[in-house]
């Protein structure tokens, strides 16, 4: 009987060995066309991955834009401060997906702003789902040009008018500018392109087009009420840690 078990034991052993071996000889044989094919699906799906990551790590300028901002105001302001900091990503989202999208990226003919795309228009049931990652991408970034105006408008604008400019500047300003340098990065092909410009990391597109707007603001605001003294001299507003 002990003979009988050890023969029954090593028969099931070999029996558990070679099933995955038969089951592995029965897969097809590995092709070039097969394996490119995969190769090409692994890649875009890396490509959607890093996008998304790419996003969330520029949506957290919002947060340093906040901090910045913040410490170089009066603690009376910061919570006004933070506040306007998380309403214009929620503000220039909502107008950047409505038109400022499709004038950044739309089809066009004349390389001055897109005319297609708008409410994302061009993604639907059948169609590219890259749409979606690259306007994730692209969202972020328009916040973050109108983030930057708020440094420099900070404690002199109504919440109601910093939100009003920060949907103006996402849904026309940056968009129009940015079809004529990046058009060419989904649908459009804007005249800068044309002319051999090339942006550096967003460095006019989206950091130098904040600044335009807020030279502007600054000009029409003026200083800050307190920052000088009556004969002219500067009153420094120091700076805090308000937890």
């Amino acid at each position: 009987m002990k003979w009988l078990e050890k023969e029954l034991t090593f028969l099931a052993t070999c029996l558990l060995i070679a099933a995955p071996m038969a089951a592995l000889g029965a897969e097809e044989t590995p092709t070039v066309a097969g394996n490119a094919e995969t190769i090409k699906t692994v890649q875009v799906h890396a490509d959607y991955l890093w996008t998304l990551i790419a996003a969330a790590l520029v949506f957290f300028m919002q947060a340093g834009f906040a901090m910045v901002e913040t410490g170089f105001t009066r603690a009376k302001n910061a919570v006004n401060i933070l506040m306007k900091n998380l309403m214009d990503f929620s503000m220039g989202s909502i107008t950047f997906w409505a038109i400022g999208f499709g004038l950044m990226f739309g089809a066009t003919s004349t390389g001055w702003f897109g005319t297609s795309g708008f409410f994302l228009s061009d993604f639907g049931p059948g169609k590219d789902p890259w749409v979606l990652a690259f306007w994730m991408f692209q969202a972020v970034f328009a916040a973050t040009a109108a983030t930057i105006v708020s440094g420099a408008m900070a404690e002199r604008t109504k919440f109601i008018g910093y939100l009003s400019y920060s949907a103006i500047l996402t849904a026309f300003i940056y968009p129009i500018f940015g079809s004529w340098a990046w058009g060419s990065l989904f649908n459009g092909n804007g005249w800068l392109e044309k002319l051999g410009f090339i942006d550096f990391a967003g460095s006019t597109v989206v950091h130098s087009v904040g600044g335009w707007v807020a030279l502007a603001g600054a000009i029409v605001l003026g200083p800050r009420i307190g920052k000088y003294a009556k004969d002219g001299k500067v009153k420094p507003i120091p700076g805090h840690n308000l937890p």
